[in-house]
């Protein structure tokens, strides 16, 4: 007596075609995985050629025997931002003087000083020295350091040229170039840095949050800084596209590029799996 043979299906009898898209998704993680940290210790040696290991010290103007100034200065403040409240046109121009002064004497402003300092009005931008600290190359933590990965910190010891603007109710610096002595400041950098938010800490501030909320325009006239409401006046952002940066949309083309190879390779897997088991039927 004969035994019936039972058919048995050979795309179930073999793994190749789930192998190979298994074998491709590892091979892509691990290249992603690979690229990043390749990209990431490029950028980190790219910003160690124009930032320094300890920071540097800015200017701080003393506001000893200063009373004079403080008080018109607060006078001056104090009805600007009255006036905020009412539906007349309002504007309140500063001189790089009398904004170093505020940062010196006003609380809210602590955490730049030391490290924010207008140094002068420059036709429409602002020249700024700074010290802004960055993350430096990960490291594997030291004793007494939590975690296991850390890094010790680099800063920023330049000059910004930079054109004020208003982006969605915050005050921000658009870059024009990042000055630092014996150093040049890539262009990709200053364009991941550029809007900087200066003001973004303040947004949440019960007195400068809904005042810089209130602004229209912001702009430089006569060598001081000028805050601006106009009743009806519709603020426009000038922040747009070509400031996003260069150097992540490569990044992120190039992981696009990708995962579409990856996924025309799986494509091209399963499709010739569905001819060859189409065949056999």
């Amino acid at each position: 007596m004969n035994t019936p043979k039972v058919q048995t299906d050979d795309s179930a009898r073999s793994p190749f075609a789930g192998c190979v898209i298994l074998i491709g998704a590892l091979l892509m993680m691990v290249f992603l995985i690979g690229f990043s940290i390749v990209a990431l210790f490029r950028q980190f040696n790219a910003i160690s050629k124009f930032t320094a290991e300890k920071p540097a010290s800015v200017e701080v103007t003393s506001i000893e025997n200063q009373e004079a100034a403080l008080n018109r200065l607060a006078e001056r403040i104090e009805a600007f931002r009255q006036q905020l409240a009412g539906d007349q046109k309002t504007e309140l121009a500063l001189a790089p003087d009398e904004m170093n002064l505020a940062i010196a004497a006003y609380e809210p402003f602590r955490d730049l000083r030391g490290a924010f300092r207008i140094s002068s009005v420059e036709n429409d931008t602002l020249r700024i020295a700074i010290c802004f600290p960055l993350n430096g190359k990960p490291r594997l933590a030291r004793n007494g350091e939590a975690g296991w990965i850390n890094s010790d910190p680099r800063f920023l010891n330049a000059t910004l040229i930079a054109r004020p603007a208003l982006l969605k109710r915050e005050v921000v610096l658009q870059l024009e170039r990042i000055e630092v002595p014996e150093s040049t400041v890539p262009r990709e950098f200053i364009e991941q840095m550029s809007p900087y938010r200066i003001t973004e800490r303040y947004l949440t501030d019960a007195v400068l949050g809904p005042a810089m909320a209130k602004l229209t325009r912001v702009g430089i006239a006569d060598g001081k800084l000028v805050f601006t409401r106009i009743p009806g006046d519709t603020p426009s952002d000038e922040i747009g596209k070509r400031q996003v940066d260069h150097a992540s949309r490569r990044f992120f083309l190039i992981l696009g590029i990708v995962a579409c190879v990856f996924l025309v390779f799986a494509g091209i897997v399963v499709f010739f799996g569905l001819r060859a088991k189409a065949r056999r039927w």
